[in-house]
């Protein structure tokens, strides 16, 4: 794929895990010039050979008035009228609360905010979806303990099920946990004892959907200002991490015609515009695919879904917003996409349960076609992941050579002093 006009430079507002380097990879190799904010210096997306310009700040932790001196700074220091972007559910809200104040500044395609937080908030995107009549998993929203204890006592109850935050990025930073599986009741009241806020209550009840990781799929798609869709493609989890609750390890992309149908016309109902990651289940107990997460920005699994001609989300961003044609393109059926490292980490997993044996494993890597962190053209991100690892393996080396090594003994090894 060959972009005609590349003169217009991209900056990635926070570069999370493999998104940001992927994103990085995907804009640079067409000859783009893009530029990274980060609190980390040592951040692989920033440590990518695509990547033109590094600035090292904590937006984290920064008052909105200071992060939006930052943006219109770091706009003049590039020059011209860039393309900003997000890859995080933070950052990605920021933008869509702020884009009036940073839009002289930057080229931006987001959805208007209020739209933003109802569909990131699990709470506000059930009662949308049930409104436009898309399929969902039945959920309910506990404000206390109270709450829960009335709802085990209903009848209604039945386990396993889901016990997520409503507001998923809100609940991981408090606990690193977006969403757990509760057995029973005992699980249930412990897991939200442990997990809730209750001067803040973000946890809900969902119902769990049987079967395997096969029955997740993915759309991921891009939406222009009339929130006509430029390009979608449909996928399939082949595992997860963490495993049966999280995101992509190994994905595939197949075609979904429902999935595909039910996510264009729910977001021309809405008036959604930008990037889109959507998630469903299909539950075989009915027939129907449910929508389980809407997340409206660049998703960790956008680099699965690349269309025969090489265009991806990122790409389709890029012309839209310069004034440049989007090509038609295809889905590349079969295209297989996975994450290193956390793949490794669920295998041990999906092994230690008796789901997957190494052989299975191995072979279900046939048909892959981009890894997350390693490139040929970009190595040095995938050893900068590798890093922790590796120093670890050098330190258990060391140690075991260290005590392993032959003693010595002192006595016999000092010279002989001989005497006349």
């Amino acid at each position: 794929m060959r972009i005609a006009d590349t003169s217009t430079p991209v900056v990635i507002f926070k570069l999370f895990d493999h998104c940001g380097a992927g994103i990085m990879r995907s804009l640079g190799r067409m000859g783009i010039s893009v530029y990274g904010i980060d609190a980390d210096p040592w951040n692989p997306g920033l440590r990518s050979r695509y990547c033109r310009g590094r600035f090292i700040r904590n937006v984290e932790d920064a008052s909105p008035e200071e992060t939006i001196r930052l943006l219109l700074d770091v706009a003049g220091k590039i020059g011209g009228r860039p393309i900003l972007l997000s890859n995080g559910d933070r950052p990605s809200l920021f933008l869509a609360d702020h884009a009036s104040e940073i839009r002289d500044a930057y080229l931006i395609q987001t959805p208007a905010a209020e739209l933003v937080r109802s569909l990131s908030d699990k709470r506000r995107m059930y009662f949308m979806a049930k409104k436009y009549g898309v399929p969902t998993a039945e959920t309910v929203f506990p404000q206390s303990r109270r709450d829960v204890l009335e709802f085990l006592e209903s009848g209604r109850a039945a386990f396993p099920m889901m016990l997520k935050g409503m507001n998923s990025a809100l609940l991981e930073q408090r606990t690193g946990l977006r969403m757990i599986i509760v057995r029973n009741k005992q699980d249930l009241i412990e897991k939200y004892d442990q997990l809730e806020d209750p001067e803040n209550p973000n946890l809900m009840l969902q119902e769990y959907i049987p079967g395997d990781d096969n029955s997740v799929w993915m759309f991921n798609g891009y939406f222009n200002a009339q929130s006509d869709c430029l390009i979608g493609f449909t996928g399939r989890k082949l595992r997860q991490y963490p495993v049966y609750t999280g995101m992509t390890a190994l994905g595939i992309c197949l075609e979904n015609e429902f999935v595909d149908k039910t996510t264009r016309n729910f977001m021309k109902q809405i008036g959604y515009k930008g990037v889109l990651d959507i998630g469903y289940r299909y539950d075989a107990r009915d027939g129907q695919y449910k929508l389980l997460d809407v997340n409206p920005r660049i998703g960790a699994t956008f680099r699965l879904f690349v269309g025969d001609d090489g265009l991806d989300v990122v790409r389709t961003l890029y012309l839209d917003l310069t004034a440049q044609p989007v090509p038609r393109s295809n889905l590349c059926v079969g295209r297989k996409w996975v994450v290193e490292d956390k793949d490794f980490i669920s295998f041990r997993n999906y092994r230690k349960d008796g789901k997957l044996t190494f052989q299975e494993w191995i072979n279900s890597f046939r048909g892959v076609q981009e890894t997350a962190w390693f490139a040929w053209d970009d190595p040095v991100p995938f050893l900068i992941r590798c890093w922790p690892f590796l120093r670890h393996l050098f330190g258990w080396l060391i140690k075991k050579f260290k005590f392993s090594a032959p003693k010595v003994n002192k006595a016999s090894a000092r010279p002989q002093q001989h005497r006349e």
